[in-house]
């Protein structure tokens, strides 16, 4: 059961890098492109399974198709996806400027990752609901001796501690790198 409690606990921590990622910061992050859809050869398609996404500056990204006729696609979709950037055909390449951020979008932007924080701490929480919930019904159904519930209650709870205190490094780290100037 101590297991299933920590694999539920690293799955909530794994999304919550996933989301972190997506978020904006002053520097230029190939990852803020991973939502981008494009329409070519008559299905939607992921930017990352049709173009190499790289970084050649601190504040730009290169995207380079694979076919280089699908660079005017991919800059239209850049532009769709609403990132609040411009892409820029160059040739067959799309270069990317990323501006730098104003202090008001920095602070919504930390808003945002508190916001995914605190989700996360939900999460791990209701993960540690369910398992207590767990260990009382079977101390109910008398599979489960007293002591060992509370035992597992306790590693549950320590479980619960660690992975929330792991949150919050995760956090204050996306909010130090979205505050930087």
């Amino acid at each position: 059961m101590e297991n299933d409690v920590q694999k539920e606990m690293n799955e909530v921590l794994d999304h919550l890098k996933t989301e972190l990622k997506n978020l904006r910061t002053s520097r230029a992050n190939p990852s803020i492109l991973d939502s981008v859809r494009i329409e070519v050869y008559g299905a939607k398609m992921k930017l990352k399974d049709i173009a190499n996404i790289t970084v050649p500056e601190a504040r730009q990204l290169l995207v380079t198709p694979f076919d280089g006729n699908n660079a005017n696609a991919i800059s239209k979709a850049i532009e769709e996806a609403n990132l609040n950037i411009q892409p820029m055909v160059d040739g067959k390449v799309v270069r990317i400027p990323i501006p730098p951020m104003d202090e008001s979008i920095r602070k919504e932007t930390a808003k945002l990752c508190k916001k995914r924080g605190e989700e996360s701490k939900i999460a791990i929480r209701e993960v540690r609901r369910k398992f207590n919930d767990r260990v009382r019904k079977e101390k109910q159904d008398g599979t489960l001796p007293e002591d060992q519930m509370k035992r597992l209650e306790k590693k549950i709870q320590e479980s619960t501690d660690e992975f929330c205190k792991k949150v919050d490094e995760l956090c204050s780290a996306k909010e130090k790198e979205i505050m930087a100037i």
